[in-house]
């Protein structure tokens, strides 16, 4: 989309702070704490005896290197002139109150309310579906709070489990347990198999889950954990000679420059990122980050009411910019493409099932289309991938909420993508 005048956008899904640059306000704010956590930059000689003294949380090379600093380290750097030393953003967990989590209608051990949720049932354009398929040797990685590895509908699709949340080590293989329940829902609804014929399905089945667990319990983290998630993702990818789809139900009203270079380092690696919108409408302008990237496919969240003839894009949903309208370009703060987001049942962190909104519960449905739309087509590359879901969503235009239009509009963008 062509560029327009763009406003500031709140906070989405998830809520990240915005990054303080070493000033004397960020002084007297460490003493108020006892640690916290910077990016360090400056010639390589310097940042080289910085990381001597004080060790290395992940090392992004030229963009510097992050790390956890007391005062008296902190103090002790700040002598150093030469070394830019900058606050690395935080991300909280942040649900909107008409988003928020609500008691599932199962307990543990019982079946969902419905195998295939009104979410599924639309993107497969089929009321009467009861077992999804697809996704078969696509890896989506679900970069969130962890999953429950354990949940019957759900481990025979795990084949990667990390946690980038631990403060003693960056990265911990074969550990990525959620005690939130964000990631395991939104994992749920990418690719939940059933279980044993009486669970819950996502939108391709077959797909393999990569659990990267970049928020904590308490659904807060590190801007660098999620940078350096989305780039370990990418080099899998080459490692593994895998099609690999990153899927991001969080992000942040400010841009991050470390989030930023991994959604380009990982589309430059082959590839696909999708990310939510924001909660944050139904103003215009409201879209987070790392979805307001050009790189990133931004999804917005549609609610189960027919207006104007079609779905209705949620309130909550945050939007883009409406002076790019109808161009069906992608520029930076567009949406891209709409999906289900409010009222979605899937999988939870108990091993149980709970129903809650937001464009976080858009984003795995398009990651599932997506994975769905891959395996089929394999030799298809990313870029022509993000085509196809453009193409797709070209015909199932959404008309009704706030915002929306014919045509690309700042609300919806393209529109709906379907299987068919």
């Amino acid at each position: 989309m062509k560029k327009g005048k763009v406003i500031g956008a709140t906070v989405l899904s998830f809520v990240m702070g915005v990054s303080m640059f070493a000033t004397e306000a960020f002084g007297q704010q460490i003493k108020e704490q006892d640690t916290y956590r910077v990016l360090i930059q400056g010639p390589n000689a310097e940042k080289d005896q910085a990381k001597e003294s004080v060790g290395v949380r992940w090392d992004f090379g030229a963009k510097g290197f992050t790390t956890t600093l007391n005062e008296r380290q902190y103090q002790a750097l700040l002598k150093n002139k030469n070394l830019t030393i900058e606050k690395v953003s935080e991300v909280q967990l942040g649900v909107k109150p008409e988003v928020a989590a609500k008691p599932g209608p199962g307990s543990q051990g019982s079946g969902p309310s419905d195998q295939t949720p009104w979410g599924i049932e639309a993107i497969y354009n089929d009321s009467s579906i009861s077992v999804p398929s697809g996704g078969s040797g696509i890896k989506v990685a679900v970069l969130d709070t962890g999953v429950n590895v354990n949940h019957a509908d759900l481990t025979g699709n795990i084949e990667q489990c990390k946690d980038f949340t631990q403060q003693k080590s960056p990265l911990i293989n074969g550990s990525c347990s959620d005690g939130n329940g964000h990631g395991t829902h939104v994992s749920g609804t990418v690719l939940a198999n059933g279980g044993s014929g009486n669970g819950i399905y996502g939108v391709a089945p077959e797909a393999d889950l990569w659990s990267y667990k970049v928020l904590n319990n308490r659904g807060s983290g590190y801007s660098d954990d999620i940078a350096s998630a989305i780039r370990t993702a990418a080099d899998e990818a080459t490692r593994t000679s895998s099609r690999v789809i990153i899927s991001m139900s969080l992000g942040s009203s400010a841009k991050d420059s470390l989030i930023s270079s991994a959604v380009d380092y990982a589309y430059n690696k082959g590839v696909l990122v999708i990310a939510a919108a924001g909660n944050d409408g139904p103003s215009s302008n409201t879209i987070g980050y790392p979805g307001a990237l050009v790189n990133a496919v931004a999804v917005a969240a549609l609610e189960d009411v027919q207006q104007n003839g079609t779905y209705r894009v949620a309130d909550f949903s945050s939007r883009g910019n409406p002076a790019t309208d109808e161009d069906y370009l992608i520029q930076e703060r567009d949406i891209e493409v709409s999906a289900p987001g409010r009222a979605i049942e899937s999988t939870w962190h108990d091993g149980s099932y709970n129903t809650i909104s937001g464009t976080s519960m858009a984003t795995p449905h398009v990651s599932g289309l997506a994975a769905k739309i891959w395996a089929a087509n394999p030799s298809l590359s990313s870029v022509q991938l993000r085509t196809e879901l453009q193409n797709r969503a070209k015909l199932y235009d959404i008309k009704g909420g706030t915002g929306a239009a014919l045509g690309d509009d700042y609300a919806s963008g393209f529109g709906f993508p379907r299987v068919k």
